[in-house]
C-alpha cells in the first residue's frame, strides 16, 4: 500500500504540474495575441466597474433575462464555485486515505451540503443537455464540442458521488444521512470486498482528477475562455453604452506607415475589443435579438465575434510563433498550430483580409446599431463599436459605401440634410402654424431677449412633412407651459449621427466642430430635441470634442412639465395604444419611463406593451444610417416590428422618434392597416389632450 501511495503521489504531482503548465501556457499565449492590438484607455472608475461586475457576473442579471437558461447557468456557476472545496476533499481522500478536510464537528454538514450541490449541478447538466439537444433552441450550437463541457461537468459530479460511495465500503463506514447518494451507492455495491472498493475508488478518483485537469486545460482554448475573460471584460466595458471612440486624424508627417483609418487588420482593434472576442460565450443571445438576423439578413453578431476571434488566434500564432493549442501534439492539424510552425501557412494567414476574407461588407452593412445584441450579451461584449470600426475602414480607407448612403452623406455634406434640400428652407416648417411662437436665436438677440433651451429641430423635424407635425406639437406645448426656447433656423445643420454611424468619422468631426462653435457662439447650455439620435450624440459623444451641455429629449421635458402641472392633459383619448421604444432613447440612454408616464397621464388612453418592449424592444430598422437605404435581403425590419405592435391589437401606435414613426407608419401601410391604426408621436398625443379642438387621429 505504501508503494502504491508513493506512486500515486508522484503521478498526481506530475500530471497536476503538467496541466498547470499547459493552462498557464495557453493563457499567456492568448494574452500575447491580445497584446498585438492597440492599447486601450482606462478611466479609473474602479468602484463603478466593480459594482457592474457584482451585478452582471455574480448577480447573473443579464443571463436571467432568459429565465430557463439563466437558472441553469446560476445552478452551474454557483454550484461549480461551491463544489471546489468538495474537489479538494476528494484529493485529500485519495492522497491520504482515511482523512478528509479538517472541519471537525462541521464536516458532516459540509459533506451533506456538497452532495446537495453536486446533485443540483447534475440537474443543471441534464437540463442544459435537454435545452440544447432535445428542445433544440435555434440560438444554441449543437455537436460534440458544444456539449463537451456538459460531459466534463457531469463526469466530475458522478465520479465524486461514486468515489465517495466506494470509500464508505473501503473504510467500513455505515450509511449516513449526511451522505445520502454515497450511502445509496455503498448499499448498492455492498457485496464488494474492501480491496475491490479501494480499486474502484481510485478509478473514480483518477477519472475525477484527470477530468478536472483536462477541463482546466480545455477552458482557455475554447468558448469557455469566458470563465476567465468575462469578469475582466465586464469590468473594462464602456461606462457610456454604445459610445464610439474618437479618431485622431493628426498624422505624423515623418511616419512611413501606410495611412489607414478604422480597422482593416485584426491588430488594429484595441486590446479591450480583442478581449471581447475571447469572452464570447457563443450563446447566440445577441443573434437571437438582432433585427437584421431576425429578418433574414446576413449579419449575425455572434458570428462576427467568433470569426474575428478565430482569425485573431490564427494570425496571433503566425505573428508570435506561439501555438494556439496545447498540448500541441494533440492539435497537429489545427490552424493556429500549423501557422505557428509553417512559414507558408503563416504567410497565408497574415495576408488574409479581415474585411473580405473573414468578415464581409454585407454583414457590416446590415447593422442598425440598435445595441440589442450588447444588451443581451451576458459578458458585455460591444459588437456595435467593433462593426463600426470596420465600417470606418471601408468608408474612409477603401472609399466603399452603399450608393444610397453615399447620396445621403453627400447631401449632408453639401446641404446639411440627407435629402439635399436647400439649407435655406430649413426654417420653413414653422410657417405651418404661424400662431405658434418659434423664435430663432438671431431674432431673440435682435430683441435683446434670452432663451433657456435651444430646440434642436433636426433634419427630420425641419424637412420631413410628417415629422414637422411633431416639431410643431412640441413647440406649441412649450408655448403653453411658458418654456423659453429658440431654434437655430437656417443655421442649424446636421448632428452628425448618420455620418458617424455609417463610418464617415471625418465628416462627423467636421460637423461636430462647426456645431460646437455655433453652440458656444450663442451661449447654448441646454438643448432639447425630438431626435433621439441627436440627443444621444450631443449628450454622450460631443463632450469628447470639448462641449458639454444639459441635453434633454422632448419626452423628458414634457414629462417634467406634466408632473409639475404646467401642462394638464384634459381631453380623453379613448384609444388602445402601444408604445415603441427608440433604441437611441432607450437602450443607449435608459429613457423608458418619461414617455410612458406622459401617456398614462392622458385620460382614456389604454397603454399596452408589446412582447418586445423596453430593454428588449426591437429596432425599427432606421438606425446606423439604414434610414436612407432600401432593404434588399430578407423581410423588412420595420414591417416585422409593426407586426409585433399589431399583435397586441392597438388602435394607435406611438413612438418618440421621428425616424421610428416614419418606419412604423410605412409598416402600417405595408400591412394595409393605416386607415384603422394611427401612428403618432407622444408630443402629438399630449397636444390633443392638452388643447381643445385637436383631431383624435392623425394620418
Amino acid at each position: 500500500m505504501e508503494t502504491f501511495m508513493i506512486i500515486n503521489w508522484i503521478a498526481f504531482l506530475i500530471i497536476t504540474f503538467y496541466a498547470l503548465y499547459l493552462f498557464v501556457k495557453v493563457v499567456t499565449t492568448r494574452i500575447a495575441y491580445i497584446r498585438l492590438g492597440h492599447k486601450s484607455e482606462f478611466d479609473g472608475e474602479i468602484k463603478l466597474r466593480l459594482q457592474r461586475v457584482w451585478k452582471i457576473v455574480f448577480g447573473q442579471s443579464k443571463l436571467l433575462k432568459d429565465k430557463k437558461s439563466g437558472t441553469i447557468h446560476v445552478m452551474m456557476f454557483y454550484g461549480f464555485l461551491l463544489v471546489q472545496l468538495g474537489a479538494i476533499d476528494m484529493f485529500v481522500k485519495g492522497l491520504s486515505p482515511g482523512n478528509h478536510l479538517p472541519f471537525g464537528m462541521f464536516y458532516p454538514g459540509f459533506v451533506f451540503f456538497q452532495e446537495l450541490v453536486t446533485l443540483m449541478i447534475l440537474v443543471a447538466v441534464a437540463w442544459a443537455f435537454y435545452r440544447r439537444y432535445m428542445e433544440k433552441l435555434v440560438r444554441l450550437k449543437r455537436g460534440f464540442k458544444a456539449g463537451l463541457v456538459l460531459i466534463f461537468i457531469g463526469t466530475l459530479m458522478v465520479s465524486v458521488l461514486f468515489g465517495n460511495g466506494m470509500a464508505m465500503i473501503w473504510h467500513g463506514h455505515d450509511p449516513a444521512w449526511t451522505e445520502p447518494v454515497a450511502s445509496l451507492v455503498a448499499m448498492t455495491f455492498g457485496w464488494l470486498s474492501e480491496g475491490t472498493a479501494m480499486v474502484l475508488f481510485y478509478v473514480a478518483w483518477w477519472v475525477h482528477t484527470i477530468t478536472l485537469l483536462s477541463f482546466l486545460v480545455y477552458v482557455p482554448q475554447s468558448k469557455h475562455a469566458h470563465l476567465i475573460a468575462a469578469p475582466i471584460n465586464v469590468f473594462l466595458s464602456k461606462q457610456v453604452p454604445g459610445k464610439l471612440k474618437k479618431i485622431d486624424f493628426e498624422m505624423d508627417e515623418d511616419s512611413e506607415e501606410e495611412v489607414a483609418f478604422g480597422v482593416g487588420k485584426v491588430e488594429d482593434f484595441e486590446q479591450h475589443q480583442m478581449l471581447d472576442f475571447y469572452a464570447c460565450v457563443e450563446c447566440g443571445r445577441c443573434t437571437d435579438v438582432c433585427p437584421a438576423s431576425g429578418t433574414g439578413k446576413m449579419l449575425s453578431p455572434m458570428d462576427i465575434m467568433v470569426k474575428v476571434r478565430d482569425h485573431l488566434t490564427e494570425k496571433g500564432a503566425a505573428v508570435t510563433g506561439k501555438s494556439a493549442w496545447v498540448p500541441s501534439y494533440a492539435f497537429s492539424g489545427a490552424a493556429g498550430n500549423v501557422a505557428s510552425a509553417n512559414k507558408e501557412a503563416a504567410a497565408t494567414v497574415q495576408s488574409a483580409s479581415l474585411i473580405g476574407d473573414v468578415i464581409t461588407a454585407e454583414e457590416l452593412s446590415g447593422c442598425t446599431t440598435c445595441r440589442n445584441c450588447e444588451d443581451a450579451c451576458p459578458v458585455n461584449n460591444e459588437h456595435v463599436g467593433t462593426i463600426i470600426d470596420m465600417r470606418r475602414y471601408l468608408v474612409m480607407t477603401e472609399g466603399k459605401m452603399d450608393s444610397d448612403i453615399q447620396r445621403a452623406v453627400t447631401n449632408i455634406e453639401r446641404q446639411g440634410n440627407p435629402w439635399g434640400l436647400s439649407k435655406k428652407d430649413r426654417i420653413k416648417w414653422r410657417d405651418e402654424d404661424e400662431s405658434v411662437y418659434i423664435p430663432t436665436v438671431k431674432e431673440l438677440k435682435k430683441e435683446d431677449k434670452e432663451f433657456e433651451y435651444l430646440f434642436w429641430v433636426s433634419s427630420m423635424g425641419s424637412f420631413d412633412s410628417r415629422s414637422q407635425k411633431i416639431a410643431m406639437a412640441f413647440a406649441k406645448l412649450m408655448n403653453q407651459a411658458g418654456v423659453s426656447f429658440a431654434i437655430l433656423g437656417n443655421t442649424e445643420a446636421n448632428s452628425g449621427d448618420t455620418a458617424r454611424r455609417i463610418g464617415n468619422e471625418f465628416l462627423f468631426q467636421e460637423i461636430a466642430e462647426k456645431n460646437i462653435k455655433t453652440f458656444e457662439k450663442n451661449g447654448v447650455t441646454k438643448i432639447v430635441t425630438i431626435d433621439p439620435h441627436a440627443y444621444n450624440i450631443f449628450k454622450n459623444e460631443y463632450p469628447d470634442f470639448g462641449y458639454e451641455a444639459e441635453v434633454y429629449h422632448h419626452t423628458q421635458l414634457l414629462y417634467d412639465l406634466v408632473k409639475t402641472g404646467k401642462l394638464k392633459p384634459q381631453r380623453a383619448i379613448n384609444e388602445r395604444l402601444t408604445y415603441h421604444d427608440s433604441c437611441y432613447l432607450g437602450r443607449y440612454n435608459g429613457v423608458y419611463d418619461p414617455p410612458r408616464e406622459i401617456l398614462t397621464a392622458i385620460p382614456g388612453l389604454e397603454l399596452v406593451e408589446m412582447n418586445r418592449s423596453r430593454k428588449n424592444g426591437m429596432c425599427c430598422g432606421a438606425g446606423g444610417g439604414l434610414m436612407w437605404t432600401e432593404e434588399t435581403t430578407g423581410n423588412r425590419i420595420n414591417v416585422a416590428r409593426t407586426e409585433q405592435a399589431l399583435a397586441v391589437q392597438p388602435t394607435m401606435i406611438s413612438s418618440a422618434c421621428p425616424y421610428c414613426l416614419t418606419m412604423l407608419s410605412d409598416g402600417t401601410k405595408a400591412k394595409e392597416v393605416d386607415e384603422d391604426i394611427s401612428t403618432m408621436d407622444v408630443a402629438e398625443i399630449l397636444a390633443i389632450s392638452v388643447f381643445e379642438g385637436e383631431q383624435s387621429k392623425t394620418a
